[in-house]
C-alpha cells in the first residue's frame, strides 16, 4: 500500500508578526515531520493569521445593498491588512524553504503575498528539497466583502508533480472561498490533480463541509483543508475521493478533528485512489463539455446580480 500523510496544522490564528509565525510555523511543521507526514499544510494567511484592519466579512460600504452592515470608510492611505506582505524570495519564505529540505518533508506555506498593487492571498509548496513547485493565489476572493475585495486575485488553478517519499502525486490547491465553486475542483481535476490542499479561514458547519465532500467525490480526488482553531471554528478535514468499494458505498471521510489546536495527520491511500480513478464513472469519464456552454459564458443574470463592497459590478 502507497501511502501519503497530509499534516493539517489546524492552529491558533498567530498575530500579524513574522517572527511569531514563523516560529509558531516552524514548531507545527516539527510536529507535522515527527508524525510522519509527507505534507504539511497550513491555514489561509498563516503569515499574519488573516488580520484585517475591517472586520473579515462584516464590513460593507453600500449597507443599501447589504441589509444590516456598517458603512466604512478606511482613512487614505491606511492599509486594509495588517501585517507586512511577503514576497516569494523573501527570508520568510527562505526560511520555510530550509526548513522543509531540512525536514524532508514538503510545505504548503500560505501568505499575504507582496504583489504589483493590492497584495494577493497566497499558498507556496514547497516540496522536500525545498523548491517552490506550486504557486497558487486565491481566484474567487470575497469581493463582496472588505477587505478582501481589495486583494488582488489569481487567474488559474494549476497543478504540479510534487517529489514525495511516497512516490510522485499530482497536487493542485483551492483557497477558502474557492472550494465553493464547483468549477476550481474541476479544473484542478481536469488538470490532472489526485490531491487538493485547501486552507481554510472560516467556519467549517455542516453544509461547508458536506460541500467539500461533494468536491471530492464528484472528481474523485483526495482534498486536505486546515482551518484555524478555535470556538466556531476548527473542524479541518479531508476525504479520500473513493465513494464507492467492494462492498458498496463507502465513508470517504479520512480525519476530521474538533476545534482544538493540533497536528491532525489525514492518511491516503495513492495505490487504491489511483486503480479506483481508472474504473470508476465520476471526473472526466462521461462528461459532456459541449452542452456546458453557459459555464464559461460571461454575464450575471437575476436574481445573482451583485455588485462588490467597492460598489462595481460583481466580477465576471
Amino acid at each position: 500500500m502507497t501511502t501519503l500523510t497530509v499534516a493539517l496544522l489546524q492552529l491558533d490564528r498567530p498575530e500579524p508578526d513574522l517572527a511569531a509565525s514563523r516560529e509558531a510555523g516552524e514548531a507545527a511543521c516539527r510536529r507535522a515531520a515527527a508524525l510522519g507526514a509527507d505534507i504539511a499544510l497550513f491555514p489561509e494567511m498563516w503569515s499574519n493569521g488573516y488580520h484585517s484592519a475591517e472586520p473579515i466579512g462584516t464590513v460593507y460600504r453600500h449597507p443599501e445593498l447589504w441589509a444590516g452592515r456598517t458603512r466604512v470608510t478606511r482613512p487614505e492611505g491606511e492599509p486594509a491588512w495588517r501585517g507586512e506582505p511577503i514576497a516569494v524570495d523573501s527570508g520568510y519564505v527562505a526560511h520555510f524553504r530550509a526548513l522543509a529540505a531540512e525536514l524532508g518533508i514538503a510545505i504548503a506555506l500560505t501568505c499575504l503575498e507582496r504583489w504589483a498593487g493590492a497584495p494577493r492571498n497566497t499558498l507556496y509548496l514547497i516540496d522536500r528539497h525545498g523548491r517552490l513547485v506550486l504557486t497558487h493565489a486565491k481566484v474567487h476572493t470575497c469581493a463582496f466583502a472588505l477587505p478582501e475585495a481589495e486583494l488582488t486575485p489569481g487567474d488559474s488553478f494549476d497543478v504540479a508533480t510534487l517529489d514525495t517519499a511516497a512516490g510522485e502525486v499530482r497536487v493542485g490547491a483551492m483557497i477558502c472561498y474557492d472550494r465553493e465553486f464547483p468549477e476550481s475542483a474541476r479544473s484542478l481535476m481536469l488538470a490532472g490533480a489526485e490531491l487538493v490542499l485547501t486552507p481554510n479561514a472560516c467556519d467549517l458547519e455542516v453544509n461547508r463541509l458536506a460541500q467539500f465532500r461533494a468536491r471530492s467525490f464528484e472528481n474523485m480526488l483526495a482534498v486536505a483543508m486546515a482551518n484555524y482553531a478555535g470556538p466556531g471554528w476548527g473542524h479541518s478535514i479531508a476525504f479520500d475521493g473513493m465513494a464507492f468499494g467492494p462492498a458498496g458505498s463507502r465513508d470517504m471521510l479520512v480525519i476530521e478533528a474538533g476545534e482544538a489546536a493540533g497536528v491532525y495527520p489525514a492518511v491516503f491511500d495513492l495505490a487504491t485512489l489511483r486503480a479506483y480513478r481508472r474504473s470508476e464513472t465520476w471526473g472526466n469519464a462521461f462528461r459532456r463539455p459541449g452542452s456546458y456552454a453557459s459555464l464559461t459564458a460571461d454575464g450575471v443574470g437575476e436574481p445573482f446580480v451583485r455588485v462588490t463592497a467597492e460598489g462595481r459590478a460583481a466580477p465576471r
